[in-house]
């Protein structure tokens, strides 16, 4: 079986997630890779057969989109040209994790493929959302990669397509302690911005980890640190509780383990808005303001802050038997229409004719 795997390299979840399956996946068959996207602080540690800067969210100083950034990485014509040139049709299983550009030219080729990732999970009506809920974001989670089938990873398997989160080798096999410091990744503020969030809560050390530093160094309570691979996890696993976005991956590891979280989504960004509603859910805090009282409610959580722990060792094992036991075989069952009619927002820009 050829399998082609595009991995959307926007943040480093997908990334990760990619790292851990892949060895699964290769015992089903030959598997290329896409990579798509331009905002990872994470290498793929495996061979890249394609390619592309895709369309990728930056973020501002201060813990929100910046949307000139991202206008400005978006290309029509080199999108358009991506799209003619992956070659879909030659594979028999086509895994899409939330890629735009996998997404059209399977539309475009009539090929069916599953939509593999933390992503598809809001294909249901069944995943949590915030109160304030964004049309805009709502529409973009149900129509940027869609595809006849979904596979999606979720804190909880909310609906019978979802799963619970994958997690690494490193933090499965864990023995976790306790050495009294608060690990934090939060790549949505500035190096400057972070000081000035932790350094006044002196009795407590932060490990911050930031793409911005080269090198670890100490300054006052806070330890600065390089994202390189295991070095986030050996602090996470070591750590009191952890301080991060709102992101998938991350809070899914701490979950795991055990750890104390306090997740701050970006503003704007709905995807991270409907993950801490899930995590607020299962009663994990939740901090949507970092200007007012901030030092108070790092103190609070600290104190009075739950802690939440599951058990997420056989996703792997479960949401691939389902991959291919339930939908692989069904693939090739849809119908060139069923595919056809599946609509998907590229169409606004493709040329016509």
């Amino acid at each position: 079986m050829k399998i082609l795997y595009a991995v959307q390299a926007t943040g480093n979840g997908h990334i990760s997630r990619a790292m851990q399956l892949l060895p699964y996946l290769e015992q089903q068959g030959t598997v290329d890779i896409f990579l798509s996207g331009s905002n990872s602080s994470l290498a793929l540690a495996a061979p890249v057969t394609y390619r592309s800067k895709g369309v990728s969210l930056f973020y501002n100083s201060n813990g929100g989109l910046n949307y000139a950034r991202i206008l400005q990485g978006c290309n029509p014509l080199r999108i358009w040209r991506d799209i003619q040139q992956l070659p879909v049709q030659q594979y028999d299983l086509v895994l899409n994790d939330f890629d735009f550009i996998t997404a059209m030219a399977c539309k475009l080729r009539k090929v069916p493929s599953v939509q593999f990732g933390h992503q598809a999970s809001f294909q249901s009506i069944d995943c949590p959302k915030p109160l304030q809920q964004d049309k805009a974001g709502e529409w973009v989670l149900k129509n940027f990669a869609t595809s006849p089938f979904n596979l999606g990873y979720h804190f909880s398997a909310y609906d019978d397509f979802i799963f619970t989160p994958v997690i690494k080798k490193d933090i499965l096999e864990a023995n976790t302690i306790n050495n009294r410091h608060v690990a934090v990744y939060l790549p949505a503020y500035s190096n400057q911005k972070l000081f000035t969030m932790f350094n006044s809560i002196h009795h407590t050390r932060f490990e911050i980890f930031s793409k911005q530093v080269l090198q670890q160094q100490e300054e006052g309570n806070i330890t600065w640190k390089p994202i390189i691979p295991d070095s986030f996890s050996d602090s996470m696993i070591a750590s009191e509780g952890v301080i991060t976005g709102g992101g998938f991956e991350t809070p899914a590891e701490a979950l795991h383990l055990g750890k104390k979280i306090m997740s701050i989504p970006i503003k704007n960004h709905y995807e991270q808005q409907c993950n801490a509603a899930a995590l607020e859910l299962m009663g994990v805090t939740v901090v949507q303001d970092t200007l007012t009282d901030f030092q108070k409610k790092v103190e609070d959580w600290l104190q009075y802050g739950r802690v939440i722990k599951r058990d997420y060792s056989r996703s792997i094992q479960q949401s691939l038997h389902y991959l291919f036991e339930k939908v692989q075989p069904r693939l090739y069952e849809s119908t060139e229409e069923e595919v056809e009619n599946r609509w998907l927002p590229g169409e606004i820009f493709l040329p016509q004719g």
